[in-house]
């Protein structure tokens, strides 16, 4: 692993770490999430987008779903 991925994991970790404290987001991402199966990632991406989530947030939830915060 290189310096940029290991500073990256490293920041990663220590965000999933933090207590979520926006629960619109989260209820908003566990929609798309669960929407997946039936509507398709695009479909799921669009909602979030629609829905004023963050690019960065629903790209790491929707692609890269173990990524996500536990809590």
């Amino acid at each position: 692993m290189n310096y940029e991925a290991a500073a990256m994991s490293a920041t990663i970790d220590a965000a999933n770490r933090k207590q979520r404290t926006d629960m619109r987001t989260r209820d908003l991402v566990n929609q798309a999430v669960a929407s997946i199966p039936t509507l398709g990632l695009q479909r799921a991406a669009e909602f979030l987008a629609a829905m004023n989530v963050p690019a960065e947030i629903a790209v790491r939830t929707l692609v890269y779903p173990h990524r996500r915060r536990s809590n």
